[in-house]
C-alpha cells in the first residue's frame, strides 16, 4: 500500500540520531524499505530521481545504522516534493521520524511542498501546515486486451525529446527536462508518444515495478489519446502482467478509463500542499509519475 510511512512521532528521541544527505547507495536501501512496505516502487526509480536534487535525500543514522529517511526534492525555485518518509520497523515510536523531518524540510526553503499522505495521517500533516487538495487512487490488475493500436502512437525517439519535455512542463508544476530525458530512456522503461499532425498530444511511460508494471506519467489532451496510450503501453508488459497507475481524484475520465480496462482500486493517498501550487494543467493528468516523488 503506497503511503508516506510513519507520521511525525510525538515521542522523544532515544539515543543520538545524525541526519545526513543520502548517497545513491543509501537510497537503494531506502527503496528496499519502500518495497517492504508494499509501496511497489519501480525497479529503476532511484537512478532516475536521485540526480534531480542529490542534496534533497536524507537518512538518519543511529549507532552507525540507517534507521530513517525522507526526501525533499527541489524541482524549481518555487516547488518541491516530499516523500519516502520512513522509519525502519525496528526503530519506530521513538521520535526518529520527526527528528529526520525537522532536519530535512528546511532544504525546501520558501518553496511550496507537495506530498502524498496516508488518509489516517492527514490531520498530522495539516498541523504541519499542509492543506489537502484531493485523493489519488491506485488502480491495478490485468488490463483487458486492446484493439489495434492507432498509428499516431509511436515509440519516443531522440527527435521527440524536446517536444515531450515541453509537453511535460504543461502538466507538471516545474520544468523537469533532465529527469524526463532519463525517465524516457531508462533501462526497462517503455515510452510512447501520441502525435497529432506532428505535434505531441500526449505521452506515457510504463516501467517494471517490484510487482507487475507501473504506468506513469500518463498525460494526454483527451480521453481518447489517453486510452490509446494506455492500451499500447499495457500491451508491452504482456497479457498476464499486472499494471498499476495512480490517478488524481478529480480526473473522472481517468478513473473511467482504468475501470473500463478491468483495473480496480487498490489504495489511496491524499495529496497535500503547504502553499500555493505553481500552475500546471491538471486536466491532462491521467496518471502521476510517482507518489513518492511527484
Amino acid at each position: 500500500m503506497p503511503t508516506l510511512g510513519n507520521a511525525p512521532d510525538p515521542q522523544p528521541v532515544t539515543g543520538e540520531l545524525t541526519v545526513t544527505t543520502a548517497t545513491l547507495d543509501d537510497w537503494h536501501q531506502v527503496a528496499q524499505w519502500a518495497a517492504d512496505e508494499e509501496w511497489n516502487p519501480g525497479r529503476g526509480d532511484t537512478a532516475c530521481f536521485h540526480p534531480i536534487d542529490p542534496a534533497g535525500f536524507f537518512v538518519g543514522r543511529r549507532a552507525g545504522r540507517t534507521v530513517s529517511a525522507v526526501s525533499v526534492v527541489n524541482y524549481s525555485d518555487t516547488y518541491a516534493f516530499l516523500g519516502y518518509y520512513l522509519v525502519h520497523p525496528d526503530h519506530r515510536r521513538q521520535g526518529l521520524g520527526l527528528a529526520t523531518w525537522r532536519a530535512a524540510v528546511p532544504h525546501a526553503g520558501a518553496r511550496t511542498v507537495g506530498l502524498d499522505a496516508v488518509p489516517a495521517q492527514q490531520h498530522t500533516y495539516e498541523r504541519a501546515g499542509f492543506t489537502p487538495a484531493y485523493e489519488t487512487v491506485r488502480y491495478g490488475g490485468r488490463p483487458a486486451g486492446p484493439g489495434t493500436p492507432p498509428p499516431e502512437v509511436v515509440p519516443v525517439t531522440d527527435a521527440h525529446l524536446d517536444a515531450v519535455a515541453d509537453y511535460d512542463r504543461r502538466c507538471f508544476p516545474a520544468d523537469r527536462r533532465a529527469f524526463v530525458t532519463r525517465w524516457l530512456s531508462a533501462p526497462g522503461h517503455t515510452a510512447r508518444v501520441f502525435l497529432r499532425h506532428g505535434a505531441v498530444a500526449g505521452y506515457g511511460v510504463i516501467r517494471p515495478a517490484r510487482t507487475g508494471h507501473r504506468i506513469g506519467p500518463l498525460f494526454a489532451d483527451t480521453t481518447e489519446v489517453a486510452e490509446a496510450l494506455f492500451d499500447v503501453l499495457a500491451a508491452t508488459a504482456g497479457p498476464a502482467a499486472e499494471v498499476f497507475l495512480d490517478i488524481p481524484g478529480p480526473r473522472h475520465a481517468a478513473h473511467t478509463l482504468a475501470t473500463a480496462r478491468g483495473l480496480t482500486p487498490q489504495s489511496h493517498t491524499v495529496r497535500t500542499y503547504n502553499g500555493p501550487l505553481p500552475p500546471a494543467d491538471q486536466e491532462r493528468t491521467f496518471a502521476v509519475t510517482s507518489l513518492e516523488l511527484g
